[in-house]
């Protein structure tokens, strides 16, 4: 695992000594060690967390005439066998390292090589004799790389923070990233919240040449043709896939362990872990002193199963001191608020392991959210009568504004909001986190008049109107895939992660895996009122009941609490404070009446947190204020 960076150019001699500082601001992704590859018009630069190929592994790597230069963050988890038939057509290796196998596939195949790689991974090759530049990013997006390209040059870092190493970026917002983050929680690809820096897509190679670039996607999730296969061997199935991609998971040469929280999709992991590891295993928790977000019992419960060495953490609300780090690490403004328990929870990891399996993409994959069931039911009420579905809307409509997040009131008024609206406007208003009127209340001065006419929720609705998945479920799992898993779930836990430089690993986002789920009928994995249930069915028995038959939590935290209770001082300084006012952003009193809502028991801590992330961001990343400074 590595942080990679660089920049070419058709025109002028590219400066080492910026790249070696834009390599260097990702040292917590490669603390072990640094390299770089430099001539008259391109220059690589890398840090490495050696993890295969400890001693021998260090970056960048060569062919054997040293005419093709790679550096890779990632792991490729196949590259053994790669390695073998590589050798068998005569080529030499220096390393046992998996990056490695790279630079002899392009010889072999060029771009094409990224059918071959299973794993996660964000690269950069360099071939000298065509003097061509080539990034790429695996299937779902686990690693991240952004860019940012002008007058035939291009720079590219995984961090937005080492992409700005270079001076010749202009910080300037793109309003309309914001926007979205607004609505969504997060700036999806390409888009970044720089204006003319993008983020490579996943599934994506860029090549670049003579000051010329053009991307093209290699891989998408098909979800037909179906495999009708009977529910017992369903489960045979998933249990045999969930095995393999665990399996090619634990190779390293460092210790590593695995996230538990509770839930099934942990579960499933160290329980495939535990019957291929030798020893007890080492597993890691995070939890509240609040019950009802509180997960602690449950991970117990699993570690004590299958006899791990089991270690856990309580986070409270002092844990908002690691905000401006966050910041800084996540580079667009990201307001998903689980990313402090992540960061704790990878923070725990780090002191006794490098890598830490974890269940990400396991609800994406076997329909694990509520969602899915209640816009599957409101899918079929299409079919109703327009006049009547009006007057269901407007009942729900009458209903009080919820107190608590999710509560049945929550979950009648969105249900009856969303009945006049197209399945993918539909799906759209539920992925979203503010309203639509209250945006419109919100917004002030030149960012309302910028983003007036756009449509935050139109990624969603473009991602829904591009699937062809057949059924309401498989639409959903296709639309989540294609913006909440890479734009959301996988930038917090590689940011999480890399942070404190430990290495993320995801069976469920094997793509194998993902192919095969993806063609089960969705009946096997939404049954009635029971979601995830093909996974379910196939760890019965070795997962315990009552992890399999509990409600799904998610990974959040008590910010409505917190707001109310220690941070509330703080939110209203910063959101209230001078300088906020002064961006210009949001209308005052709006604000003000948001912060209010919160005291008074509302649950709008989602949009104050989103507030407060901004404000932050824009401090760090426009004004240039040190991380250091942001709490004060």
């Amino acid at each position: 695992m590595c942080g990679i960076a660089g920049k070419v150019s058709s025109s002028r001699p590219v400066d080492p000594a910026v790249v070696r500082r834009m390599r260097d601001a990702l040292i917590h992704r490669g603390p072990d060690s640094a390299g770089t590859y430099s001539s008259a018009s391109i220059c690589l630069g890398v840090r490495r967390l050696a993890i295969i190929d400890v001693d021998h592994g260090d970056q960048p790597l060569f062919n054997e005439r040293r005419n093709v230069a790679v550096i890779l963050n990632g792991e490729i988890y196949n590259y053994r066998e790669l390695k073998q038939q590589l050798e068998a057509r005569g080529h030499r290796f220096r390393t046992n390292s998996d990056a490695e196998v790279v630079v002899h596939l392009y010889e072999e195949e060029g771009i094409d090589l990224v059918h071959r790689l299973r794993g996660m991974f964000a690269f950069a090759l360099w071939d000298e004799d065509e003097r061509k530049l080539v990034l790429a990013r695996d299937r779902v997006g686990k690693k991240p790389l952004y860019y940012w390209e002008r007058d035939g040059a291009l720079s590219f870092a995984s961090e937005l923070a080492a992409l700005l190493q270079d001076p010749s970026i202009p910080r300037e917002p793109d309003y309309r990233a914001l926007d979205i983050y607004l609505s969504l929680l997060y700036v999806p690809h390409p888009m970044s919240a720089i204006k003319g820096v993008r983020k490579l897509p996943p599934a994506s190679i860029l090549t670049w040449r003579a000051g010329r670039s053009e991307i093209r996607n290699y891989w998408q999730l098909h979800y037909e043709p179906k495999n009708a296969v009977p529910r017992a061997e369903a489960a045979e199935l998933v249990r045999g896939h969930l095995h393999e991609a665990v399996k090619l998971r634990l190779i390293s040469e460092r210790p590593l362990g695995a996230f538990l929280s509770g839930g099934v999709d942990s579960a499933a992991v160290v329980a495939a872990m535990a019957e291929t590891v030798s020893g007890a295993l080492k597993t890691f928790s995070i939890g509240f002193t609040t019950d009802r977000f509180n997960e602690l019992p449950h991970a117990r419960a699993v570690a004590e199963r299958f006899g791990a060495d089991h270690t856990e953490l309580v986070v409270e609300a002092d844990a908002i001191s690691v905000l401006p780090k966050l910041i800084t690490h996540y580079g667009d403004p990201f307001g998903d608020s689980s990313a402090i328990p992540s960061f704790y929870v990878a923070q725990l990891a780090a002191k006794d392991v490098v890598v830490a399996l974890n269940g990400d993409g396991g609800d994406e994959s076997f329909a694990g959210y509520n969602r899915y069931v209640s816009n599957a039911v409101a899918e079929r009420l299409n079919s109703v009568p327009f006049p009547l579905r009006r007057g269901l809307a407007r009942i729900a409509a009458a209903t009080p504004l919820p107190r608590v997040p999710n509560s049945t009131a929550a979950r009648i008024r969105r249900f009856g909001n969303s009945l006049g609206l197209s399945p993918g406007e539909r799906y759209a208003m539920r992925m979203s986190y503010l309203a639509l009127p209250a945006r419109d209340q919100l917004y002030d001065g030149a960012f309302a008049a910028e983003v007036r006419d756009a449509s935050p929720r139109q990624v969603i609705v473009d991602a829904w109107n591009a699937s062809s998945a057949p059924s309401a479920v498989d639409r959903m799992l296709d639309v989540d895939v294609r913006t909440y898993l890479p734009g959301d779930l996988l930038v917090k836990m590689d940011v999480a992660t890399m942070a404190n430089s430990l290495e993320a690993r995801s069976p469920f986002l094997d793509h194998v895996f993902m192919e095969m789920a993806a063609q089960l009928p969705s009946e096997l994995k939404v049954r009635g009122l029971v979601t995830k249930a093909a996974l379910k069915d196939a760890v019965r028995g070795i997962v315990p009941d009552q992890i399999l038959d509990r409600p799904k939590w998610g990974f959040s935290v008590p910010m409505a609490d917190w707001m109310r209770g220690p941070l509330r001082p703080y939110t209203r300084d910063v959101l209230l404070d001078r300088r906020t006012i002064d961006r210009g952003y949001f209308r005052p009193k709006a604000v003000e009446k948001i912060l209010n809502s919160v005291d008074q028991g509302y649950d709008r801590s989602s949009e104050v947190w989103l507030l407060l992330v901004l404000e932050l961001w824009h401090r760090r990343f426009i004004d240039g204020v040190p991380e250091s400074a942001l709490l004060s």
